[in-house]
């Protein structure tokens, strides 16, 4: 009678082979950013990615105003400065990759509307996170290359902010 063979290993956990893709491509971004063979970005995709850079600047914004506007929010046991310097780092990566854009803040971004008085800050910020998270992910098939795995890993971080707020 023939032996069996001993069960196949176990491949790679599906959120590891997720964040290695992502941290591929951001190295990829990182290694092409500068090189002469890079594609040329267009007008167009310059001014989208600009465009998201502002849509980052609002969420900053929120979490500043909603901190503001509750302080016990900040005290909770959610950690919205934690999420705040995602928020953060996150646009400082957006600026790095627009083109046109500058690394100081934008004075014609818009800032969020402020929250409504009296009203639950949590769910007014979440739905701010959750307004840029979409718009980021449109904006991502519009793009090519590394700005769009750029989008879609900020839209996705987004994402996690969102259901963390819920």
């Amino acid at each position: 009678m023939a032996s069996l063979a001993p069960p196949a290993p176990a491949g790679l956990p599906r959120r590891a082979f997720l964040a290695a893709s992502a941290g591929l491509a951001l190295l990829a971004a990182g290694c092409t950013a500068g090189s002469s063979g890079a594609p040329a970005v267009s007008t167009e995709e310059a001014d989208r990615l600009a465009g998201q850079v502002a849509v980052q600047e609002a969420v900053v914004a929120a979490y500043a105003v909603a901190t503001t506007a509750d302080p016990a929010l900040a005290l909770s046991d959610l950690p919205l400065s934690d999420l705040a310097a995602q928020a953060g780092e996150q646009l400082d990566r957006l600026r790095a990759a627009a083109p046109s854009s500058t690394s100081s803040p934008s004075a014609s971004s818009p800032a969020p509307p402020s929250p409504p008085p009296g009203g639950d800050v949590r769910t007014w910020l979440r739905e701010q996170v959750a307004g840029a998270a979409a718009s980021h992910a449109a904006a991502c098939v519009q793009q090519t290359g590394a700005r769009a795995a750029l989008l879609g890993a900020v839209a996705a971080g987004l994402r996690g902010h969102e259901a963390a707020l819920a």
